[in-house]
């Protein structure tokens, strides 16, 4: 990583339909909507909170921001493995 690149910091909005309100499951697995990856929190909230706020009707459909950098390099050295 040099200087003119900046550490990459992904992030992954997603959501749909859960099967209740205060449950992490999902409804229908095939019905997912992955909104996309983004290269920081900053644009991923931006992404969630558009998302959120289009379905805050619905009880059951929650969005979520899942911090793949940190799937991708635990350690934060850069390296993979």
């Amino acid at each position: 990583m040099t200087a003119e690149q900046p550490k990459q910091l992904l992030h992954l909005v997603f959501g749909g339909e859960l099967t209740g309100p205060q449950e992490a499951r999902f409804k229908d697995l095939d019905k997912l909507d992955v909104v996309g990856i983004y290269p920081n929190y900053a644009e991923a909230e931006k992404a969630w909170r558009g998302k959120a706020q289009a379905t805050v009707d619905s009880a059951h459909t929650r969005y979520f921001i899942v911090h793949l950098h940190e799937f991708l390099d635990p350690d934060g050295d850069g390296l993979l493995g």
